[in-house]
């Protein structure tokens, strides 16, 4: 606890050091730091955001009001090879002595070691932002580019400085008068080529120039892009971009604007001479697909082919691909009209399938086609390797498992029975130490578990009936079989656990995906029950509560004794087991709170030691609107259904399964579970620039048991907290609603989670974040009766927890390392709530994450 102490007593005072630094202390007596700049837009004061990217000096970024990048930069050396010099050279005999001692080498090493070391700190901080009449010169040329470009074409920009000398100091004021803004009057079209017009004229009413809207250049750009992709999408196959021009008419308007379009025919110059060749319709009258070419034996015979459904297929050697899997994932077709659309989306379904490497699609003229306009189509693929082998360790800790080793190694074979199937075998063992282990052992690695996991995937729909209409080969179907086994041994109740799955997946729109489960088992068989106190120790404790208090009505052979014969606590697992019978016969005159104790822990102990069987199909929709992986201002929303048990159920009786004691049915010995269960989750992110990031979700789940059921698998249930969730509890240790984490793992089927953090650079790689988390779990329409434990309707939405803290993240470009410290700011308990109660670092949560929590 003292080195844990001196460690966070350490990182406070670097941050009141580096925050007290002198942030001019580079400066000379001429310079001035520039603090603070203000735009005012027309007399009304505007944030910059929208043409930040045009300043040309801005003050220095700040963290958490401080110029925390500027600090780091005033670590260093401005000119650290003159400070080198002038140290080594301070003393004559100096540089003798060091490369008596080291080398002439070494120390010539020594002085690139600390020039690096000085620039590196450089770079990952900021140099100040010093007043420069040249640069706000250049930002005030800039902005008036910026409103000239979006419509103000008398923009007038002006600015002041305002200094304070004592510590060099100043803000700029800028003042912008924008004028009017110029409205597009008219658009008229001169387009050379009737093929071209025709085209055009068709589709003029998606044109992004548009009467009585404001001119923006940005538009025009975008306007040059559609014409573009309209053309190369309907046979115009060489259609040049920069064919497009625009010309504008401001003359006398009256601060509006006519705009002139016009797109040159194709001509070819040679040797001075022009020629005008003209735009023409180019229509596909053959394609051709080589479905192992490689580079390297480009003058290779083809020594097989075949011709289907339109297509010519040739291999260099013996054909290793069924001819439809290729054909589906074309969309170049013979007798349609060269588009890009399908070249490019022939390009992305081919990557998708993993089995080739990026396609390479070629056109020629046609030599049979006299006119010149027919394209052959070539669709060069080269295979990946057949075979991929990858081994893996890692090493873990959880709060089962102190310390653990894990092993991993994976198969995949590509193109399996020739339909670019795709076979993927994985296995996992993990040994590890665990203080808990269900059997005793002086051995160090006392817990093991294995693993194993199979997948089938290939490109389509598998189903008995047609579905091409419904999806369509250009959504990129997918359809997977899964199989999978786990087994532990010496943790928790040893479970092995048996999973299963036949999916579906697919993309009817760019930012849309679905999958659906058209069926997901499994099945949890729960093997050593006799541990079940050992690993639910909180239980355990409030039934031997229970039994001490009223041991002189309970048999005493269920207690443990002392070397004077004095009761301890009941024995696991048969003293446990034992008063558990006693409760059940009533044979103990418990108080009406004792009683619903008893109940509780008998009916946790039972649902948590019932083997499980899941016989469900789910639907997973998801919607995201971001562009790429550099993408911080998109919002994202997914929404999942999931029923259980259903079929069965309806079929019980006509198949004629056995009932249980509790009237339910029962498959192979085991009652299966019967719930539906719905999960939403929307996630909305703002770029404010300069890498500063606010994300906020908004998370809800519910599973409600029925029929056959009246309870959730422990499985399938919700749980709070840990690093994805509210982090200023452990996993599992939040909830159910104010019972304040009793259990030693809490789970309930209703779920609501609000988190939202503000993400900001540090310097270079390495960035932080503030959080505010929310969130609990709650029991509804199950077999619960703890009212504290049960959602109440909006009155129990004040059982929200709340935790809050900050965060270091280390941004490695493909990952990110993040440490999460969460503070307990608002704790729900039976007695109301407490803010504040345990919101230090002695009740903090360390949460250790892969990536950004959401």
């Amino acid at each position: 606890m003292e080195k844990f102490l001196a460690k966070i007593s350490f990182i406070i005072v670097i941050t009141i050091l580096l925050m007290s630094c002198n942030a001019t202390k580079h400066l000379t007596d001429e310079d001035y730091l520039l603090t603070e700049h203000n735009f005012e837009e027309n007399d009304k004061r505007i944030r910059p955001r929208k043409f930040r990217n045009t300043l040309k000096i801005e003050p220095n970024t700040k963290a958490l009001g401080t110029p925390l990048k500027l600090h780091v930069y005033n670590i260093a050396k401005q000119e650290p090879d003159t400070v080198f010099d002038a140290w080594l050279y301070k003393k004559p005999k100096r540089p003798k002595r060091l490369v008596n001692l080291l080398s002439k080498k070494q120390v010539v090493n020594l002085r690139n070691t600390y020039i690096g070391l000085n620039e590196r700190i450089q770079n990952a901080g900021e140099a100040p932002a010093i007043i420069d009449d040249q640069k706000i010169e250049a930002t005030k040329t800039n902005l008036r580019a910026w409103y000239w470009n979006n419509g103000w074409f008398n923009a007038e920009i002006d600015h002041e400085i305002t200094k304070d000398s004592l510590r060099q100091h100043a803000s700029i004021n800028y003042k912008i008068d924008t004028g009017d803004a110029f409205i597009i009057d008219s658009l008229q079209s001169a387009i050379q080529s009737k093929v071209v017009d025709s085209i055009y004229q068709a589709n003029k009413v998606n044109a992004l120039i548009k009467e009585g809207e404001q001119f923006r250049t940005a538009d025009f750009d975008l306007e040059r892009e559609r014409i573009t992709r309209l053309m190369r999408n309907n046979g115009i196959f060489n259609f040049k971009r920069e064919h497009i021009n625009f010309t504008a008419d401001t003359i006398e308007t009256d601060s509006k604007i006519n705009i002139s379009l016009r797109i040159e025919d194709l001509k070819r110059t040679l040797e001075g001479d022009t020629t005008n060749l003209g735009y023409r319709l180019k229509k596909i009258s053959e394609v051709n697909i080589f479905t192992n070419y490689s580079i390297d034996q480009k003058d290779a015979v083809v020594t097989d082919s075949v011709h289907y459904n339109g297509y010519q297929i040739y291999s260099f050697g013996k054909r290793a691909y069924k001819p439809k899997v290729l054909t589906d994932a074309v969309f170049i077709q013979e007798n349609q009209l060269f588009s890009e659309r399908n070249r490019t989306q022939t390009f992305e379904r081919f990557s998708d399938m993993r089995v080739f490497k990026y396609p390479n699609i070629q056109y020629q003229e046609d030599p049979r086609d006299e006119s010149g306009e027919s394209m052959i189509a070539n669709v060069y693929l080269t295979p990946r390797e057949k075979f991929g082998f990858t081994i893996s360790n890692d090493v873990s800790q959880s709060n089962i498992v102190d310390f653990g080793l894990g092993f991993n190694s994976s198969l995949l074979v590509r193109n399996v029975f020739k339909g670019a199937e795709i076979l993927e075998l994985s296995g996992r063992g993990i040994i590890g130490s665990s203080r808990d282990a269900a059997s005793a052992s002086d051995q160090f690695f006392n817990v093991n578990e294995v693993g194993a996991n199979a997948r089938l995937s290939w490109p389509k729909i598998a189903f008995p009936l047609k579905t091409d209409k419904i999806i369509a080969n250009d959504m990129s179907p997918f359809t997977s079989l899964n199989l999978g086994f786990s087994s532990q041994q010496n943790i928790g109740l040893d479970r092995r656990n048996f999973t299963g799955s036949f999916s579906y997946a697919w993309q009817p729109q760019r930012r849309v995906s679905h999958q659906l489960d058209l069926v997901n088992v499994q099945f949890v068989n729960n093997l050593n029950l006799n541990n079940y106190f050992n690993v639910f120790g909180n239980s355990f404790a409030q039934l031997n509560n229970l039994a001490l208090n009223y041991q002189e009505l309970v048999d005493p052979t269920l207690f443990e004794t002392n070397d004077e014969g004095a009761i301890t606590q009941l024995i696991i697992p048969e003293g446990a087991d034992g008063f558990i019978n006693t409760l059940e016969q009533a044979n103990i005159p418990l108080t009406a709170e004792e009683d619903q104790l008893a109940s509780s822990i008998i009916e946790r102990k039972e649902r948590l030691t019932e083997n499980n069987l899941i016989i469900a199909s789910n639907f997973v929709y998801n919607y995201s609107n971001r562009l790429n992986i550099e993408d911080q201002d998109y919002f994202q929303f997914r929404g999942k259904i999931e029923i259980a048990g259903n079929l069965l159920s309806t079929l019980a009786s006509t198949i004629g399964l056995e009932q249980n004691e509790n009237d339910n049915f029962d498959l192979f010995g085991v009652q299966f579970s019967q719930y539906a269960k719905t999960e939403l989750s929307f996630i909305k992110q703002w770029d404010f620039d300069k890498k500063r990031v606010i994300a906020a979700r908004a998370y809800s789940g519910i599973a409600i048991p029925y029929g056959n059921a009246n309870s959730i698998p422990f499985i399938r249930s919700f749980f709070a907290g840990g690093p994805n969730d509210n982090r200023g509890w452990q996993p599992y240790d939040l909830g159910p609603g104010r019972t304040g984490g009793v259990n030693d793992f809490n789970e309930a089927n209703f779920k609501i989670a609000l988190n939202a953090e503000y993400r900001f650079n540090l310097f270079g790689a390495w960035n932080s974040a503030l959080f505010v988390d929310a969130g609990n779990i709650w029991n509804v329409f199950d077999n619960v009766t703890d009212e504290n434990a049960v959602f109440q309707g909006i009155e129990s939405l004040g059982d929200l927890a709340v935790g809050s803290g900050f965060g270091i993240r280390y941004d490695l470009s493909f990952f990110v390392i993040r440490v999460d410290v969460g503070f307990k700011t608002y704790e729900p308990n039976p007695q109301g709530g407490d803010w504040f109660n345990r919101y230090n670092f002695a009740n903090a949560v360390y949460n250790f994450g892969i990536n950004y929590p959401f």
